[in-house]
Order: structure tokens, then sequence, then C-alpha cells
């Protein structure tokens, strides 16, 4: 279905041209959410940055997410979830601290010294390679909304077909350039889909 990355993010952004002229900031999920963005926002002539968050796994089930952090401090935590998986609040900080750390290497990473671009009043253009379980994308709608976005727009190459349902409430608007049967995996819909390193992320975002 796609050459690579760059190719799906060009016919993503053919996708949200009505986001055109709005107050954007499109925001890659790294690393293989970065390369698409660049290229949606090229399209859209819209300030990128990176949107680094860490889903909190359940410790008996880390696929099932109790919660995420972002940046400066934003913290959302499912309490109905954590109580019904038994959680103490003991075992939620020591993953949160895990979790903490880990964004923080991150942030210095890819961002380094520059500040993140502020998002109160914004669209922010949520942007990944593509939807499979949807965690970590619901993440960072939540931590976008966190901080202060007036609307959260959801947009990737390819996701599964029940993905609208699935993400129901994650954001306000889901966009997609398909959403193919049978669906296993994100990656069977690229000829090159080659791990995005750190380096590709920092030079997407230094443009």
């Amino acid at each position: 279905m796609f050459a690579d990355r760059t190719q799906a993010g060009r016919l993503l952004a053919g996708r949200l041209q009505h986001l055109r002229g709005q107050p954007l900031v499109v925001l890659g999920l790294p690393r293989g959410g970065v390369p698409v963005a660049f290229e949606v926002a090229a399209a859209l002539d819209a300030p990128l940055d990176v949107i680094v968050v860490r889903k909190l796994g359940v410790p008996s089930q880390p696929e099932l997410g109790m919660g995420a952090i972002g940046e400066d401090g934003v913290r959302v935590v499912d309490r109905e979830l954590v109580r019904r998986a038994g959680v103490t609040e003991r075992e939620l900080a020591e993953v949160e601290a895990r979790e903490r750390a880990e964004l923080e290497r991150r942030v210095r990473r890819f961002r380094g010294d520059r500040p993140r671009l502020p998002l109160a009043g914004r669209v922010a253009v949520v942007v990944d390679d593509g939807i499979a379980t949807g965690a970590t994308a619901r993440a960072a709608c939540q931590v976008v909304r966190e901080h202060g976005a007036a609307r959260v727009v959801l947009a990737v190459p390819v996701a599964p077909r029940e993905w609208i349902e699935r993400m129901a409430g994650a954001a306000d608007e889901f966009v997609s350039v398909d959403t193919p049967e049978p669906f296993f995996a994100v990656g069977q819909f690229y000829d090159n889909f080659s791990q995005t390193t750190d380096d590709e992320v920092v030079a997407c975002l230094l443009g």
C-alpha cells in the first residue's frame, strides 16, 4: 500500500487539506510517526513537534494502559481501571517513575534545548505511522488535551476497519488513508518499514 513512511505521509496530508489555515501544530509519535508527520506538516505549512508520551501499563499486563504521562508533568490515570486491576499506589508510583525516566531521556534526545511548542487553543494533529492496538495514540491524545489543545485530530496512514469505534473519545476527528482487511500489523502495509532511528527523528524536527 505504501512504499515507505515518506509516501504515506504525503498521501495522509492529502486527506488533511481541510485543516489548512487553522492554528495547527502537527505532532509526530516517535519514532515511526515522525517522518509521516514531517510530510503532513510540510504540506499544511504547519509547525512540527514531537509528542513524547509513555503509557503506564498495568504491572501484570503491561499492554493494558492504566494511564499515560507526558512532558511538563502531565499525568492521566484511569482510577477505575487501577482499582479493577488491583494496582496499589506503590506499584503505580514505581511504573510511573520508570516511565518518567524513559520519557525524559527521549525528550532530551529528540528535542534537546528547544522548547515544546505550545498547544493551548490550537488544533493538535497527532500523527503515527499506523494504528495497531491504539494504546500509545490514545495516550498521546490524552496528553495533548491536558496541554490545552482546543481540538485533537488523530491522523494515520493505515488502521483497522473498526479503529474509530475502538478509539472513541480519544480525539475529535479521525483521519486515515485506508482501513484494509485483514489487518494483522502496521508493517504489512509498507514495502519499507525499517525502524526509524533517533537521528532520523531529530533530523525531521530540525527540518
